[in-house]
């Protein structure tokens, strides 16, 4: 997307970012929708067409006031980026959006795989402690 800032659509791998219970996201950026869409577009450098053509087609889902306007996150913003780093790339919506998908996907591939490896090392711990346990038990010990 000409104008818009390549560091920031490098850093972010596209979707939503995980957000807390509190409404932040794990990178300390607020998850609540509050840019209109000028402003949005603005910030990104994009035109609001393409913002409405990127939500229908998917990509971004701003929150709705009660009266139904589009309200857009730090998150919405830093997905917005990364949309137009992948076009400036050469790939066309349905390209983006599987990439989208993709590097979602992959993020919560990565922090179940995190979880499960801090499973694994409590089990391993248990399983030491158990075996100790075992062998005072049977009067193994040296």
């Amino acid at each position: 997307m000409a104008g818009s800032d390549g560091a920031a659509a490098e850093t972010h791998d596209g979707g939503p970012a995980a957000s807390g219970a509190d409404g932040t996201s794990a990178g300390g950026r607020d998850a609540r929708g509050v840019y209109a869409i000028s402003v949005a577009a603005e910030l990104v450098g994009t035109g609001q067409q393409n913002i409405r053509q990127y939500e229908r087609k998917g990509l971004v889902t701003p929150e709705r006031t009660d009266g139904g306007t589009r309200r857009y996150s730090e998150d919405d913003l830093a997905t917005l980026r990364r949309i137009g780093a992948l076009l400036d790339e050469g790939l066309n919506l349905a390209g983006v959006k599987l990439v989208l998908e993709l590097e979602a996907e992959n993020r919560g591939l990565t922090e179940d795989n995190r979880g499960l490896v801090d499973d694994n090392r409590e089990l391993r711990a248990d399983n030491r402690g158990l075996r100790k346990d075992l062998k005072r038990a049977r009067g193994d010990d040296a």
